[in-house]
């Protein structure tokens, strides 16, 4: 029988605008210290129980989701697999990028959202400027031409924290979620890891049904049984019901983030099951090989660098992969050869050193023992980051160090012949006047006339005012012996050119 089921309510907006700072003040937790510089990179999920205004207590499971441009798919998700999202938008800076993405993925999945207008307890807060920015954008607030609910609120001081939760609930009662403890668990892939000493584990949020030990569960072509279930605390847990965020560890292959996921009673169902979405699943598309040039581009080959990338979660995977994909560079581009969750292991260093100017990314994880001295021995690259945008930075840098030089002609002065005053052979003597850039002893010439170049030259000496001179600059006249085997002319023009790699 249905009954009344907690919401499932996702978080999104722009980095920095007090996503985690929510949710920290809502459950009296500390989720922003735990991450690294202060900005969720991971999809998380929690449960927290609310006191309403009328004595009533009640529960909403939250999603949090990062606000960093490069975890869009994590958002995207997000909105899809919840019931109501928060936009929160802050009332300093108003809306902004992220904020707009947001929005969009909102739309996309038609989810119920309210406006959470942060930060009203900072000196430069200003919540008509951001009201208008967000009508200036399409978000029609409520007693403002629309009806998106929205509450101004401060997650440092709690102002307005209240409200907004009674507002939740109240989108809930008006949504009437309803859940069915007595069927089979239905819900979601939140996020996917390996864990060296423990296996394959995933986050997911039951969306209807019971789960309980003993079970198995089939996300995709990916299986395993319900043994080791823990709450969104990490503690173990023997069952849960509808709108529940735990953690199964145990699956045979790591479950894809965002997939649903069905229960059965029985193994050899769930392995049926499990078999037959595989054959739907859509072959892996063969790697390139390992050639580090590509075609010329302008005469000159393009050069890849292989690239291994390591994550904790299937998500960071998929933010890494985005962000590499935006990178770009003249002569120079990345080739992804490897995605995968978990540390980064031997077989990883022997993968990368079949390719020349490999590199290993690593994103939230460790070397297995004796990766060091072997990435050494081969001449493979390692980084490991714990931000993306540093991650980003760095790769920036060293593809702009990679790149391959052109080299081009470069034209140093130019030269009008105003005197010829003596030929022997292919010396000759003139005299002439820099109009533009500089001529100097030693320089390499092109003879032009009438606009055409007619052939090259050496200057072997140089003389302004009847002194040896190095170099003469724009707008004085100087006199030159010029090695060449074209005659040179009077009314000729010369120009000193070099080659230089660019």
């Amino acid at each position: 029988m249905s009954k009344e089921r907690p919401p499932v309510v996702v978080i999104v907006g722009h980095i920095d605008h007090g996503k985690s700072k929510l949710l920290d003040y809502i459950q009296k937790s500390n989720v922003v210290e735990k991450e690294a510089g202060g900005i969720t990179q991971h999809i998380s999920t929690y449960a927290a129980e609310v006191s309403l205004s009328d004595g009533r207590k009640k529960e909403i499971t939250f999603i949090d989701t990062p606000g960093h441009a490069a975890f869009s798919k994590m958002r995207s998700r997000g909105c899809n697999i919840a019931d109501i999202a928060i936009l929160i938008v802050s009332a300093e800076e108003g809306v902004k990028a992220q904020t707009l993405e947001a929005l969009d993925s909102i739309k996309k999945c038609g989810t119920p959202f309210v406006v959470a207008i942060n930060k009203i307890d900072k000196p430069e807060a200003n919540v008509e400027k951001t009201k208008n920015s967000l009508l200036e954008n399409e978000v029609y607030l409520e007693g403002l031409g629309g009806d998106i609910p929205y509450v101004p609120i401060s997650a440092m001081t709690g102002e307005g924290v209240p409200e907004l939760l009674e507002t939740l609930i109240l989108m809930a009662e008006i949504e009437e979620l309803k859940g069915d403890s007595k069927t089979l668990a239905e819900g979601f892939i939140i996020e996917a890891r390996m864990n060296p000493r423990k296996g394959i584990s995933a986050s997911l949020v039951i969306k209807d049904g019971h789960l309980k030990s003993g079970m198995y569960l089939v996300a995709g072509s990916s299986m395993a049984p319900v043994r080791i279930m823990e709450n969104f605390l990490g503690k173990n847990i023997k069952e849960a019901g509808p709108s529940d965020p735990i953690n199964i560890t145990g699956w045979d292959k790591l479950p894809e983030v965002g997939a649903s996921f069905k229960t059965y009673t029985n193994k050899n169902e769930a392995m049926a099951a499990a078999v037959e979405m595989s054959k739907s699943t859509p072959a892996p598309t063969p790697s390139q090989d390992n050639d580090t040039t590509s075609d010329a581009v302008d005469g000159v080959k393009t050069k890849i660098i292989p690239i291994i990338i390591k994550a904790d979660t299937k998500g960071g995977v998929e933010a890494i992969e985005g962000e590499l994909g935006k990178i770009k560079e003249e002569r120079v581009q990345i080739k992804i050869i490897q995605a995968k969750t978990g540390n980064i292991t031997e077989n990883d260093v022997k993968t990368a050193g079949s390719s020349k100017d490999s590199i290993i990314i690593g994103f939230h994880v460790k070397k297995d023992k004796g990766v060091d001295a072997l990435a050494k021995r081969l001449g493979v690259k390692i980084e490991i980051f714990d931000i993306i945008y540093k991650l980003t930075e760095w790769l920036e840098k060293v593809l702009k160090e990679n790149k391959p030089m052109i080299k081009t002609e470069e034209i140093r002065g130019k030269v009008r012949v105003l005197k010829i005053f003596s030929k022997d052979r292919d010396k000759q003597v003139l005299g002439g006047e820099v109009f533009e850039g500089v001529l100097g002893k030693g320089d390499k010439l092109k003879i032009l006339r009438r606009g055409e170049e007619i052939g090259t030259g050496v200057v072997t000496e140089l003389q302004s005012g009847k002194a040896p001179v190095n170099s003469v600059n724009e707008g004085n006249q100087f006199g030159a012996k010029i090695t060449s085997s074209t005659e040179i002319a009077e009314r000729d023009n010369l120009e000193s050119f070099a080659i230089v790699e660019k």
